[in-house]
Parts: structure tokens; sequence; C-alpha cells
């Protein structure tokens, strides 16, 4: 797994995948000697390394940044290779993109622009990353929870949907990524069905929750 970004999300999804015995290789924008520490806490499954170095070694790569910071991914690496996206966007923070205001475009199919190579697959968006790492359960778990994944290739999805299993969350297919924007901020799934933040253990949700979520959503 290699990550483009090592934010809250981003370090929260490396500690779960290193639980479930992947390798991780983190990166960020100030570069890899501000993230031996945190490669140290995960333990010898855990590297850090530039951008570029990250999205060539995974198999699947997250990325997880700022909406604004998308120009700077690194395009080449990914080509061909499934991408998870977390990112949300907020104008406060991202500045004003017209294409998100006027929401001709979802956030996914604007990151696509800059790896249009990519397999992209919208993911973990929805979730507080306490509440993602709280929330873990082995399959079979009767409080399992399910988590909304977007995208426009069929292999991408069913490569995701083996790592989100792999971590202890199912899934719930919420469509291409024009329609990901089911799952953007201030959704009906975006958040709150896995309870305030609070609450930091969260609440576990069903595949039903999660479908009607998104069913409810308006844009």
């Amino acid at each position: 797994m290699g990550f483009i970004g090592s934010g809250s999300i981003g370090r929260t999804i490396a500690q779960l995948a290193v639980g479930a015995g992947h390798q991780v290789v983190l990166s960020n924008s100030r570069g890899p000697e501000t993230l031996v520490d945190t490669a140290a806490e995960l333990g010898p499954r855990a590297s850090a390394a530039t951008s570029e170095e990250a999205a060539a070694a995974g198999d699947i790569v997250v990325v997880t940044v700022p909406v604004s910071a998308f120009p700077h991914v690194p395009a080449a690496p990914l080509a061909g290779k499934t991408v998870i996206d977390t990112c949300n966007y907020g104008p406060e923070r991202d500045g004003h993109i017209p294409e998100l205001d006027n929401k001709s475009l979802t956030s996914s199919e604007l990151l696509l622009r800059y790896v249009p190579d990519a397999l992209l697959v919208k993911a973990f968006n929805n979730i507080f990353f306490k509440h993602l790492l709280s929330l873990a359960r082995p399959a079979g778990a009767a409080d399992r929870s399910y988590l909304p994944i977007a995208g426009d290739s069929a292999p991408a999805k069913a490569a995701v949907t083996e790592f989100i299993d792999s971590i202890g969350y199912s899934v719930v297919d919420a469509g291409t990524l024009a329609d990901s924007w089911r799952q953007a901020t201030g959704t009906p799934v975006w958040g709150t069905p896995y309870g305030p933040y609070s609450n930091e253990k969260g609440q576990p949700v069903g595949e039903d929750a999660i479908r009607a979520a998104l069913a409810t959503a308006t844009r």
C-alpha cells in the first residue's frame, strides 16, 4: 500500500493495513524525513518515501490530500494502478474551485483530470478517522460496519473491496465516480451514521443504513 498524504485518515488506514499484514509506504508534501517517527510507530511493515516512490511502490495507492494539492499528485507512477481517493472538498481550505462549486464535477472526477490513467475508487471520505480506527471488526462479526465506495472500474472496485474487507469493514457499492457526490461532505452518509465526533468509539452501521443514507442524498 502506497500513501500520498499522511494526515489523520491516511495514518489510520495505514495503521489498520499494517495490522492486517500489509506493507505500507508513507509519503507527504514535506519529505520522508518528517515521517520517520510515524513509520517507526507503525512498525517494520511501514516505511517512509517520496510521493513518487510511494506511488510506484503500492499495488494500491491511497491519495489523501487537500483537493488544492491535486495538481501535485504524481501522475506517471499511478498509471494503470488502483487508487483510493479519500479526499473531501472544503472551499475554506482549498479555495473555491468553480467545477466543484457548480457541481459539474465531483472531487474524484477532478482528481482524475490530474491522474487520468489511474483506476480511481472513492472510499474512506465519509468517516471520522477515530471512528474508522475503533469500528473495525473481523469478517463475520454481527456488528461489522459498512463503507460506501464509488468508481468506474469494476476490477479496481473489487481490489478496494478486498482491501477494505481485510482491515475490518464491508462495502456498499455507491455507483460511479459521477455518483460519488452522494458520499461527499455534508451528505446523509457523511459522518453522521457512525455517531457524533464527541463519541470517539463511534457506532456500528449496517448495510441497509448506508444504502438508505446514500439514497436520500440530494445535490
